[in-house]
């Protein structure tokens, strides 16, 4: 858990103005802890991270990023999803594990 002026340490040239605009934009919504001071956790670093390789590596502009987000977070929710239901598939018995297969076979090859 981390405060805002160090999360926009860990980053060359992330002042904290700009990490403020980011949270007021809701691109990354960190949880407010004692006296409303934003405490940031893992995955809102991450998601940190990531705006700040979209804005200043990959120079995104500042409306796309909502759309890059966007995006992003459904292919995650997709990710877990598919996992979800490939760990439903391979606590089957091996004779619906191999239906299953063979009925995604069919229709991928349609």
């Amino acid at each position: 858990m981390m405060q805002l002026d160090a999360v926009a340490t860990l980053f060359p040239d992330l002042d904290v103005r700009e990490l403020e605009n980011w949270v007021a934009h809701r691109w990354v919504q960190p949880s407010q802890g004692i006296d409303e001071v934003w405490i940031f956790g893992d995955i809102d670093v991450a998601r940190v991270r990531l705006i700040y390789e979209l804005r200043h590596d990959l120079d995104t502009p500042e409306d796309m990023i909502p759309l890059v987000l966007s995006l992003l977070d459904q292919v995650y929710e997709l990710r877990g999803a598919l996992k979800a239901l490939t760990q439903a598939i391979a606590s089957q018995p091996p004779d619906v594990q191999h239906a299953v297969r063979a009925a995604v076979h069919v229709r991928a090859t349609r």
